[in-house]
């Protein structure tokens, strides 16, 4: 069965031969955001800066000037620019729009994700058409597929259990972690991950959780005592996509179309090797550091899944329109 943004995507290749012939010889000229250091090797911009660099190898006629570090949009202000087309392309963690569609809040979600092969699993489900179907009605379609996972850092303790988070200043990415870890006991402060240093710098929170890569390209190590990293029972998977919006795309030719959609398969085969490496360099980073570094059991993860079940898991079934259907649709893939 043909997903639903593949069907998107058709129409909107097929719609731009009438725009072909209007674009002509000038080059188009693109932005692309994101929030990550540019240039220290961090997955999401080394995958948009991949992107850029196949459009101008191939000649296309397409050049895509990249702002990292939050340069041209706040982390979380880039969803509206993109669905309007006055943002191009984007790396963007999807819950960072969940308080516009809420079931983007399902893409991060405690234990939801077992881990790296799994997320791929869910690429290809029922559940992951759901979510595209709501992206593509906002205007939005994915260039390439990602999903990193992350772990928990704390100036004061290691986090294992969830009553190791009691009494702690906690940023979590997403809705669904804020709600699981203020039922286990912790404060919640809201920021992306491009401030998480700043906030422990100044004593704003005392730990986090985060991507493997955010955790290691904004050196979060300099600032705690404790990571537990994600291991063979990671809690913390995020789902954090390249996105164009479907006005932009529908602005190049047939054959800038295709290109793009091409550079956008070789950034996310790129980032599904990287992913799982990005784990790795966190410990290594974390070590040589001097920070001791932790994983979960497996029923260590089975008590925050326990927490999460009556928490997180249960608002969204109860509170997001459609939500058990949509729920009951990922956790059916095995």
């Amino acid at each position: 069965m043909r997903s639903l943004t593949s069907l998107a995507i058709k129409g909107l290749l097929a719609g731009s031969l009438l725009l072909s012939g209007a674009a002509g010889a000038a080059d188009i000229e693109m932005k692309a955001s994101h929030q990550w250091p540019g240039g220290k090797g961090d997955i999401r911009d080394e995958m948009v800066q991949m992107i850029a660099r196949h459009m101008a190898d191939s000649k296309s006629g397409v050049n895509i000037t990249v702002y990292p570090g939050k340069s041209l949009y706040k982390p979380k202000e880039q969803w509206s620019p993109l669905t309007k087309g006055k943002l191009d392309i984007t790396a963007f963690p999807l819950a960072y729009a969940g308080g516009k569609h809420p079931e983007f809040n399902l893409t991060l979600m405690p234990g939801l994700v077992k881990n790296h092969d799994h997320a791929k699993r869910l690429n290809k489900s029922e559940f992951m058409n759901r979510i595209k179907k709501i992206m593509d009605d906002a205007g939005v379609m994915v260039l390439a597929d990602t999903w990193l996972a992350g772990g928990f850092v704390s100036k004061e303790r290691c986090v294992l259990v969830p009553e190791d988070v009691k009494g702690l200043k906690f940023r979590a990415a997403g809705k669904a972690f804020n709600q699981m870890l203020a039922a286990a006991g912790a404060s919640i402060a809201s920021m992306p991950s491009s401030e998480i240093y700043a906030g422990l710098q100044t004593g704003v929170i005392d730990s986090a959780n985060t991507s493997s890569s955010s955790l290691v390209s904004y050196r979060i190590y300099e600032q705690v005592s404790c990571l537990t990293a994600p291991g063979a029972n990671a809690l913390w998977v995020m789902y954090e996509p390249i996105l164009m919006s479907k006005k932009s795309f529908a602005k190049l030719s047939e054959a800038q179309q295709k290109e793009i959609l091409k550079a956008g398969k070789m950034a996310e085969e790129f980032a599904s090797k990287a992913s799982k490496e990005a784990d790795q360099k966190l410990v290594d980073a974390y070590k040589n550091a001097g920070v001791k570094v932790v994983e979960m059991t497996a029923e260590q993860a089975a008590m925050w899944r326990k927490v999460a079940d009556e928490s997180s898991y249960k608002e969204f079934a109860e509170k997001v329109k459609g939500g058990k259907e949509l729920l009951d649709l990922a956790l059916s893939v095995e």
